[in-house]
């Protein structure tokens, strides 16, 4: 039972969260759509979005307003509308940060380490990532080497 004064968990909002499609700043949202129907959530990032493109697109708003009434600057504007074009509606879905891939141990690097741990089944990643540097002149972590020997098991040889 909620505690006095708490809101039962919604789990429309907890789904968003999941996606990662939550809005941070619902409150900016002012857009008349949004406070007439309930159809409106200003707390859904991908039709917050969507609807900011669509006013310009369809009724005319100028572009700094609609982006304004959305809670949005202008460059983020332009940036939903290019994705929205190029990739349809699920380019309005948030884009995972961060790095792509391992750019620093690639295949080299990967299988220099592996022979020095077939060599030296004892080694440390912290060791390794001396011997990598020595040799391939790369700076690691050995965190980063780790993970990258994880890969590496993973993948069918």
């Amino acid at each position: 039972m909620p505690r006095s004064g708490s809101k039962a968990p919604e789990p429309k909002v907890d789904t968003l969260r999941q996606a990662a499609c939550l809005n941070p700043h619902p409150g900016r949202v002012s857009d008349p759509l949004f406070a007439a129907s309930d159809f409106f959530d200003p707390r859904d990032l991908v039709q917050v979005k969507y609807e900011m493109v669509r006013r310009v697109r369809t009724d005319g708003l100028p572009v700094a307003k609609s982006a304004s009434a959305f809670g949005f600057s202008r460059p983020s504007f332009y940036e939903a509308q290019a994705s929205l074009q190029r990739e349809g509606l699920s380019g309005l879905l948030p884009k995972k940060r961060g790095p792509r891939r391992a750019y620093k141990l690639g295949t080299e690097a990967v299988s220099f380490l592996r022979e020095q741990l077939l060599e030296e089944p004892s080694l440390s990643s912290a060791e390794l990532a001396v011997r990598l540097r020595n040799k391939l002149r790369l700076q690691v972590h050995r965190r980063s080497i780790e993970r990258a020997l994880a890969r590496a098991e993973k993948k069918p040889r």
